[in-house]
């Protein structure tokens, strides 16, 4: 089966950014679809790396995907990785295990030696929304009353940077009291931290959050610096987690022999697919660090392949869903998965087990123009006058 051609969609999504996914379709007219991990801004980046991709996929049988892949990190990048090109080889990699389910006439999961659980867990996210705490207290009821029983949420207010005003930590430590308070203590409260603090503030800040009985603290500094996050995890009574910006195996290799985080969160969007995340999880394994996975992308491709990652592996954990992407793509969706609760049944389909309406996702072109912009100068901390707030 030779990939014949490929093509790439963004969807407008008109929330925090754009999806971008790929369909690659054989000589023999087999399709699978793929999806690459894209940031606000970036959507139109990503999709021009696939299209300079193709020529060099195009003839090549869709079976070869670990050959393939090498070869596009080998010769197209020449050894030079970045997450535009992980996250472009994703799309492409996902898309493959797509079609050879669908020729097999198997899930995925059992093609690559079958599920290790019935059902897999997810929590959610993309639903805080709010200039308040309270308001944002109302949007986790709201998620709890969906049936979820975990839920992420960066409760930090200010720009993404290494200092933290104490008013700001303050004000952050009163949101997650306020959190578990409405929430109760059975729900799982996931924080982000986005990779914002030092070391000193991180550390402070996890000693101060373990009175609430935080389930995780992830990404509390810059993951590329991984010495970081060891230091915080030595000193911090939560689990650690990061991973959502690291894209490459050496990356992950790096981070468990430091003993940097309890959880790895990879993202089978950017680290190259099912293939790479397969990888990611048997080093973790021996380690006893376990894999909830990042899903910053659609409830259908992206979490599809998620899902038939997570099915096949031992220490799994609980994967993402973004609740603001859910509607839009159901509208899409041809086929897609069961959802009910906090919970995913295994899908049975051939493949992926999902499928997209491309007419209906052409309706929804994507726009360059946002009222997302990035922070001007003025913006800056410290500020005279601050209050803490959300922006």
């Amino acid at each position: 089966m030779k990939i014949a051609r490929i093509e790439t969609f963004i969807l407008g999504t008109g929330s925090s950014k754009d999806l971008l996914f790929c369909r690659v379709e054989t000589e023999d007219g087999l399709h699978g679809w793929g999806e690459a991990y894209v940031t606000h801004g970036k959507e139109t980046v990503v999709a021009e790396c696939i299209r300079t991709m193709t020529p060099h996929l195009v003839g090549r049988s869709v079976f070869n995907i670990r050959h393939t892949g090498q070869v596009m990190f080998e010769d197209f990048a020449i050894k030079r990785g970045s997450p535009e090109l992980f996250a472009a080889w994703s799309a492409v990699e996902i898309a493959s295990w797509d079609i050879i389910g669908k020729r097999a006439g198997l899930p995925v999961y059992n093609l690559l030696g079958g599920a290790s659980r019935e059902r897999v867990r997810i929590y959610a996210n993309g639903w805080s929304r709010g200039a308040t705490i309270d308001e944002r207290v109302e949007c986790g009821l709201r998620v709890k009353a969906m049936g979820f029983t975990a839920a992420k949420f960066d409760p930090f207010p200010g720009p993404w940077r290494n200092y933290v005003d104490r008013r700001d930590e303050d004000f952050a430590i009163e949101h997650v009291r306020a959190m578990r308070a409405a929430l109760g203590p059975e729900f799982e409260l996931l924080i982000e931290a986005h990779r914002r603090f030092a070391p000193q503030h991180a550390i402070r800040i996890g000693r101060r959050l373990a009175e609430f009985g935080v389930d995780w603290y992830e990404e509390p500094c810059l993951a590329e610096n991984i010495e970081l996050g060891a230091e915080v995890r030595r000193q911090v009574p939560i689990p650690i987690v990061t991973g959502e910006a690291l894209y490459t195996k050496e990356a992950f290799f790096a981070c468990l022999a430091t003993r940097a985080a309890d959880i790895l969160n990879p993202d089978i969007c950017v680290v190259g697919g099912i293939s790479a995340m397969l990888d990611i999880a048997a080093m973790a394994q021996p380690q006893a660090v376990v894999i909830a996975p990042h899903n910053y992308n659609s409830t259908l491709v992206g979490l599809a392949a998620t899902v038939h990652f997570a099915a096949l592996i031992p220490n799994f954990r609980i994967a993402e869903y973004f609740v603001n992407f859910e509607e839009l793509c159901r509208d899409i969706a041809v086929q897609s998965l069961a959802v009910a609760d906090c919970w995913i049944d295994l899908p049975t389909a051939p493949g992926l087990g999902i499928d997209i309406d491309v007419a209906k996702l052409r309706a929804h072109p994507h726009s360059e123009t946002t009222a997302h912009g990035f922070r001007q100068y003025w913006e800056e901390y410290p500020r005279k006058g601050y209050t803490p707030g959300f922006r």
